[in-house]
């Protein structure tokens, strides 16, 4: 039985997330009647990041067997095909090993939070990046962003009703840039916490804001208390950018 991952895009807008819920559409079910459609098979797609309503991914990854043995370039292709007009688009497909498992092989994982910092409302990316109508200063957030790197307790940045066995979580990068008329926080590590991400990105634009100093992001931290916590940035900034694999 053949195991296949694939790689997706998607704009997390219409959707009440990555998993399959009662209460609306979402990814993993429009995925799963694609591929039904596709070879006549009921199964659910496995993912690696289970993302919030209207967040984004520009590198989701998902694995499913099939009974048969498909050429990848089918797979996919028949895939998109079976998923217009939805806007998720599968980019890439591979066979992989029977052991490989999308969500606990996953060696490394690469958010993106964006932020428009503008008065003007967006045309563009509405609904694609959180806008702020005050100028933010990106040099005073990446400087207090990397009090938050390392190995920490982030009780304090993570949702109260987070699954997690432990709060404790080794963050391996928290960089902020002005990337034009934007400022991006990039987040990388091997798993997060749910809404942590999110979490991080308001206590940081509080920081921009003057707000906040580093400090006070160093006080949030050692409080392990979710009250301590900045109001939390809405998900339509946040993207999953990429998942690495020991491969």
């Amino acid at each position: 039985m053949p195991r296949y991952r694939i790689t997706i895009e998607y704009d997390g807008t219409p959707y009440v997330g990555w998993q399959l819920q009662d209460n609306g559409p979402s990814v993993q079910a429009r995925l799963a009647e694609a591929i039904e459609a596709f070879c006549g098979e009921r199964l659910i797609p496995a993912g690696a990041g289970r993302t919030d309503a209207g967040v984004h991914a520009l590198g989701q990854i998902a694995h499913f067997d099939l009974q048969k043995s498909w050429p990848t370039d089918t797979v996919r292709d028949a895939l998109n095909a079976h998923l217009r007009p939805d806007p998720v688009s599968v980019l890439d497909c591979a066979e992989v090993d029977a052991d490989f498992d999308a969500r606990f092989s996953a060696m490394r994982r690469q958010y993106l939070y964006r932020i428009c910092d503008r008065r003007s409302p967006l045309a563009l990316d509405r609904n694609r990046a959180w806008q702020v109508p005050r100028p933010l200063d990106s040099d005073a957030m990446h400087a207090a962003a990397q009090a938050l790197v390392g190995k920490h307790d982030f009780t304090t940045f993570r949702a109260a009703q987070c699954q997690a066995k432990s709060p404790v979580k080794t963050l391996d990068r928290l960089d902020v840039s002005r990337v034009g008329a934007e400022i991006h926080i990039v987040a990388e590590a091997r798993s997060f916490l749910h809404n942590q991400v999110r979490s991080i990105a308001g206590a940081l634009k509080q920081v921009g804001e003057g707000k906040w100093r580093t400090r006070d992001i160093e006080a949030a931290l050692k409080a392990k208390d979710r009250a301590a916590c900045a109001p939390v940035a809405p998900p339509h900034g946040l993207y999953l950018v990429s998942v690495e694999y020991r491969d």
